[in-house]
């Protein structure tokens, strides 16, 4: 799915319809909840005879154990998530062009190919107001700094390169705030291509936000989908699934993670909670200091930036498991439990059962498929494509709302049906062993790689 900017001009705002029936966000938080235990209760029903005949070969509790990890609790999530985002409406923008000072903090490490062409973009913004930039070098051994210079100079940007030469992402930026003069800093991955409207989206929302609003995530694509077919899946995981579940996390007003590759801060919060931590995982862990004081987190659709996704195998275990990794460190430091607001409870207890439904599906149901071929359907049989047209339309519905945000940014989503059923079909296949690979990188304290 390449997404190709067409062309951007400023829309005047449409006179405000009819105001509908006002639901609050905790009334569409229980709704919410009452349909998706309604859904389990009605699939915990029709896997009787499913439990009956894998309870001949592992007995009762485990064959409740394995489908429990991989259908009821799925599927209770899935009907929580669609439902949540059918009730989601994004809140109308104060003032969709604000003139707020802001920075930029691009932490980076060996990306002489990249970083003036991230640069570039930046200079691009139709923001109003000239955006500071610092650039930080964490030890690069390349010509990062000279090529960051010298585009800053051609491109006439406000820009400063810092170096740090303690190895981590979280010690660059940790520098570089100190050399953030605005209140607000929008940190940068040195490959990430922001959209023409993104860093005016990014601040619009947080202006438009709540005072105890202390960040906001933004919108992280796909850019070189085209490349190969794990572009392509990818492509798909970023704008239905990743997309999705932030929407998701920000219409609860906890955004699980304030992804240091794009998202926007106020200095003085994260100041206050001590920076990023040294974690590998450091942008989860802060985002969840910031819930544990009762601070939120938003999410913005459509301040949308593109990223190059993996585009090799062992590449995309080392991030994805890098991930994982990083939310069970999110997990020790900040306990569910101890978060304030019943949302963040939810949503950061929600990880909690990731690794369950992760094992489960790795040494159940992926054994389970292979036994299937040869005519053994104790775990996976014929009802299980049932979960197939479910999964279709919870995605279409996904689809639909996302290719509304692409009309308002005058973007365009180019077909990728191969990458699309291989996503539905196969990704968790290919997610679920890579995730308990950095569960077990955590257990056993291996060497954590930032990149």
């Amino acid at each position: 799915m390449k997404l190709v900017s067409r062309h951007v001009r400023r829309i005047p705002i449409p006179p405000s319809p009819e105001k509908s029936m006002y639901v609050s966000v905790h009334q569409k938080f229980w709704l919410s909840h009452g349909v998706a235990i309604l859904w389990s209760l009605i699939a915990i029903y029709l896997s009787i005879p499913w439990v009956n005949d894998l309870n001949n070969i592992v007995t009762t509790p485990g064959a409740i154990f394995i489908i429990g990890g991989i259908s009821y609790v799925p599927g209770y999530l899935n009907a929580f998530l669609v439902i949540s985002l059918i009730f989601d409406r994004q809140p109308e923008f104060k003032n969709k062009w604000p003139e707020i000072p802001v920075s930029i903090l691009i932490a980076c490490r060996n990306e002489a190919d990249n970083i003036a062409n991230t640069l570039k973009y930046i200079y691009h913004q139709d923001y109003t107001v000239p955006i500071k930039v610092v650039v930080v070098d964490n030890g690069s051994t390349d010509d990062t700094v000279e090529a960051a210079l010298r585009a800053g100079e051609e491109l006439m940007l406000d820009l400063r390169v810092i170096h740090e030469g303690n190895p981590g992402k979280f010690n660059a930026l940790n520098t570089g705030i100190k050399h953030v003069s605005t209140d607000f800093v929008i940190t940068l991955d040195a490959d990430t291509l922001l959209h023409r409207s993104a860093v005016r989206y990014l601040v619009a929302r947080m202006e438009s936000a709540p005072e105890q609003v202390c960040a906001v995530a933004g919108s992280v694509l796909v850019r070189n989908s085209r490349q190969n077919l794990l572009t392509r899946i990818q492509e798909w995981d970023y704008f239905l699934g990743i997309a999705s579940i932030k929407r998701l996390q920000g219409l609860y007003q906890g955004t699980l993670v304030a992804q240091g590759a794009y998202s926007i801060y106020k200095v003085q919060a994260v100041e206050e909670v001590g920076g990023w931590p040294d974690a590998i995982g450091e942008d989860i862990v802060l985002t969840w200091k910031f819930l544990q004081k009762n601070w939120k987190v938003y999410f913005e659709p459509l301040a949308v930036a593109f990223t190059d996704v993996p585009t090799t195998l062992p590449h995309f275990i080392k991030q994805r498991s890098r991930w994982a990794r990083g939310m069970i460190e999110a997990l020790k430091q900040t306990k569910p439990w101890q978060q304030p607001a019943i949302f963040s409870k939810y949503l950061t207890g929600i990880n909690l059962i990731m690794p369950y439904m992760d094992l489960t599906y790795t040494f159940s149901w992926l054994p389970g498929l292979i036994l299937a071929f040869f005519g053994f359907y104790w775990i996976v049989g014929p009802m299980t494509l049932l979960v197939l047209p479910l999964t279709l339309i919870s995605y279409g519905i996904l689809y639909r709302y996302q290719k509304s945000v692409f009309n308002d940014l005058d973007l365009r989503v180019r077909k990728n049906t191969i990458g699309f059923f291989l996503f539905v079909l196969c990704y968790q296949m290919l997610m679920a062993p890579v995730s308990v690979w950095g569960y077990l990188q955590e257990a056993f304290k291996l060497q954590r790689i930032w990149k």
